[in-house]
């Protein structure tokens, strides 16, 4: 598929496609004309690029985390650095506490979503 596609089904913008290629995150095959062709399976990896990304992890790490996700099996991490190990626990942390905010709002939503709801009901 094209850049233009990728971007359609993912939602990420080509030039920010453009970056993840830089950056080594996604590898499209060039076509004998010079152009892109992004596999199907880029699509899920964009995705949680993209994820990553707006979790505030930075790209330096995705591609090191990028393998782990679609693994079931046990990690095996030869020569852990601890301060990449702090890193990923502060970002996992901040991940959690994003979470949390993101469900109280949807609960939030949620509940205002009702009230409206009841208000439009006609009265008995």
């Amino acid at each position: 598929m094209k850049i233009g596609e990728l971007s359609a089904r993912t939602g990420v913008a080509t030039r920010m496609l453009r970056y993840y290629e830089e950056q080594g995150l996604i590898t499209p095959q060039r076509l004998a004309n010079g152009y892109r062709d992004y596999d199907s399976y880029l699509v899920d990896r964009v995705t949680k690029i993209k994820g990553l990304l707006d979790s505030g992890v930075p790209t330096r790490i995705i591609g090191d985390i990028l393998p782990c996700l679609n693994q079931s099996q046990e990690i095996i991490v030869r020569d852990p650095d601890p301060q990449l190990r702090k890193m990923l626990v502060d970002q996992r942390d901040a991940m959690v506490e994003r979470i949390a905010y993101l469900e109280q709002n949807r609960d939030a939503l949620t509940r205002y979503i009702a009230a409206m709801d009841r208000a439009m009901q006609p009265a008995p």
